[in-house]
């Protein structure tokens, strides 16, 4: 008998094992294809992980150089400091090296010798208080047998003293901190010298490097990034010259003070009162005084009397008569926008922060003031603070009646 067609098709069904296949769903390819994972999903996967990983070690490595940033901002601005300087010297003929090299060295003579004059002047303090600290324990005592009716004595002081546990582990934790200072002497030592190779390298190729920068921006860029640079060289100097004219004047007229009043070490003081007062933002005034009057009062606590109101009254000369007239034309900023710019940078920098706040915000008000457009003031009495009466409705309206 000849296979018709539906024997064919059930002999094609059935399988070698005797079973028949069981029939697939309809729509069963489009089901797999559905259930299947897109090819963009790994890619994109990769892609996030890869993004993630970058992020995370540009952190860290963010984080590990944030030292050495901050380190490089300051001699950035050091060297625009000197950058003057620099410039005067080369404008004769000099190589800007040589100039550098110069200006470096004066400035490591003069804080050499302030650091020498201020430690010689320490080291004499600290001698003569140990000298005199007898004296100063047996006025001590006869006051406390005199007020309190007691029977103490020196010797009996020194030896509970000497033989006392805190002075025992005073000496303990002294002697185990000595490796703590020595370490972070050297470290300071080395962001010192890490700061003055840095600025050297920006002030003596201060050329080559606005070369380098402007190489890689169109013209019009380029006059910009050139005109930021003079403005921020410009303040950036004439803030930290005019700073140094106000402590030479500080600490000439406190040398006359201390000189007058017979205080020791009058020169060194009155250096130490000029330089910390103005390069030390905000607090610098009251930090610069302590130590005169420390001194004076082992003199005569009246003469640390006289230091205090000295120092009061000759910082209110210099913050509304002297400071302005000397920072007028380099600095040019509000006091208050001062103190803000302050405070700021000592959040984010601390003390380094605190030192290049005021010329950074300067150098950033110049340059944007150029861009800012402004127009002519109306002539207004509020303009000047003074307000403007006028009549509630109410009379107006009473008055209105009356005339009726």
């Amino acid at each position: 008998m000849a296979p018709t067609d539906e024997t064919a098709q059930v002999d094609q069904q059935t399988s070698p094992f005797g079973t028949t296949p069981p029939t697939p769903p309809p729509g069963g390819d489009a089901a797999a294809q559905g259930a299947r994972m897109p090819r963009w999903l790994p890619r994109a996967m990769v892609l996030a992980l890869t993004f993630v990983a970058l992020f995370q070690l540009g952190s860290w490595a963010f984080h590990q150089l944030i030292g050495l940033l901050i380190n490089i901002l300051i001699a950035f601005f050091l060297a625009l400091a000197i950058e003057p300087a620099v410039s005067w010297m080369a404008s004769y003929g000099m190589r800007r090296g040589l100039a550098t090299f110069l200006v470096f060295f004066g400035l490591l003579i003069v804080t050499a010798g302030f650091v020498t004059l201020l430690g010689s002047m320490l080291a004499g303090q600290i001698i003569k208080m140990i000298e005199g600290f007898p004296e100063y324990l047996d006025s001590v005592i006869n006051w406390i047998n005199s007020t309190f009716h007691t029977h103490v004595r020196r010797v009996d002081v020194q030896d509970s003293l000497v033989h006392s546990d805190w002075l025992r582990k005073y000496v303990q934790n002294s002697a185990t901190g000595v490796l703590d200072v020595s370490a972070q002497v050297l470290g300071g030592l080395f962001k010192l010298l890490t700061i003055a190779l840095f600025s050297f390298y920006f002030a003596a190729d201060g050329p080559r490097l606005r070369r380098a920068l402007c190489s890689v921006l169109p013209p019009a860029r380029q006059a910009e990034v050139l005109r930021a640079w003079e403005i921020a060289v410009d303040k950036t100097g004439g803030y930290l010259y005019s700073r140094g004219l106000m402590a030479l004047i500080s600490g000439v007229a406190h040398y006359i003070l201390l000189q007058a009043l017979g205080v020791p070490y009058a020169p060194v003081l009155a250096v130490w009162v000029g330089l910390v007062s103005q390069f030390i933002p905000t607090i610098g005034t009251y930090l610069a005084g302590a130590l005169p009057m420390l001194i004076a009062f082992t003199v005569d606590p009246w003469y640390a009397l006289w230091v205090l109101i000295f120092v009061v009254v000759y910082q209110q000369f210099e913050n509304y008569v002297l400071q302005p007239k000397l920072t007028a034309k380099t600095v040019d900023i509000h006091p208050a926008v001062a103190f803000g710019s302050v405070i700021v940078g000592t959040a984010l920098l601390g003390a380094v922060g605190a030192l290049i706040a005021i010329p950074a915000v300067a150098t950033l008000q110049a340059f944007l003031g150029a861009y800012v457009k402004r127009y002519d003031v109306t002539d207004d009495p509020r303009v000047h603070g003074h307000r403007i009466r006028r009549t509630s409705s109410f009379w107006v309206r009473l008055r209105g009646l009356l005339g009726r």
